[in-house]
């Protein structure tokens, strides 16, 4: 195993997941966000003496062999893969040897307007944007990105990426305790996340020590925002203590629920009680909803 492959991880919506490090011995990243796992450094709009296509190709055969039953192959770096100059050689290169496997990315997103970034993104299965504000202010003081990066460039890549993407997108939300997590936030969001149609949003905090000194919010506080998010699959990730609800709704109540925003299993295990699911399953039968897959979580949704 080389410096650049790491894992693999098993991931609970993807499966056994290899990762693709194209930053090994430094963060280079176009943003410094405060909430980042890695170490705080200066932001960069380009990345120096990445690994070569042919050295991650070299690793990734052997690791194949290694490991002949990963389900993912995952693009990231020690800051942002899409800074990567020969991104479109290597994912290529890696759908070449990948057979069934399938191929994600987790970006940041700064890069999406760029054509050649859009271009290179197509040919992957999986696509995952980092869009944590859609508020000027807000971005500059908690993605902190490089002057070469604007919030509107970004918005407009990801609106004209997700017009011409055919296969899966889910945009992340990474809430931050007085810096994201308002209502008005949300509102925003939900304007611009519908215009850009992701297959699935994904909302969570900080869960674990980041670089800068900034705070959770809580599962109750997740839960009220992910509201404001309409029309499109929503994940909320589930801290501890969270506490399930055991609502009891009647069909026309389930259906106006999932009306609102198509519901996870997780969270329809998480927010009805044990009647209310079977009216769900029976409602199921009676073709008036359907279970469909999203981006590796299977989700609710009227018919």
């Amino acid at each position: 195993m080389s410096d650049f492959i790491f894992g693999p991880v098993l991931s609970r919506r993807f499966g056994l997941s290899l990762g693709i490090d194209l930053s090994p011995d430094k963060k280079q990243c176009n943003f410094d966000c405060l909430y980042c796992e890695l170490k705080g450094a200066k932001t960069v709009a380009f990345m120096q003496n990445p690994p070569s296509v042919q050295e991650v190709v070299k690793s990734l055969k052997h690791s194949f062999i290694k490991f002949p039953d990963i389900d993912v192959i995952t693009i990231t770096a020690n800051g942002e893969p899409a800074l990567y100059p020969s991104l479109k050689e290597l994912i290529s290169a890696i759908n070449f040897l990948k057979g069934g496997k399938k191929l994600l990315i987790l970006s940041n997103a700064a890069c999406i307007h760029d054509k050649n970034v859009q271009n290179a993104l197509l040919d992957i299965d999986i696509v995952k944007l980092s869009l944590d504000t859609v508020i000027p202010s807000t971005f500059k003081k908690l993605n902190r990105p490089h002057n070469s990066v604007s919030l509107e460039q970004i918005l407009k890549g990801m609106k004209e990426f997700g017009e011409v993407f055919k296969n899966e997108l889910a945009l992340e939300i990474l809430v931050v305790e007085n810096f994201n997590d308002t209502r008005d936030e949300f509102i925003a969001l939900n304007h611009v996340i519908n215009e850009i149609k992701p297959s699935r949003v994904d909302i969570s905090t900080i869960d674990r020590p980041g670089a800068y000194r900034v705070k959770a919010v809580s599962s109750e506080t997740l839960e009220i925002l992910a509201r404001e998010i309409k029309n499109i699959p929503v994940i909320v990730a589930k801290r501890e203590g969270f506490t399930k609800k055991n609502l009891n709704l009647d069909e026309e109540e389930i259906i106006q629920l999932l009306k609102m925003r198509p519901q996870s299993e997780e969270d329809i295990d998480n927010i009805l009680d044990e009647n209310s699911k079977k009216l769900l399953l029976n409602l199921l039968k009676r073709d008036k909803i359907k279970l469909i897959n999203v981006v590796g979580v299977n989700f609710y949704k009227l018919n």
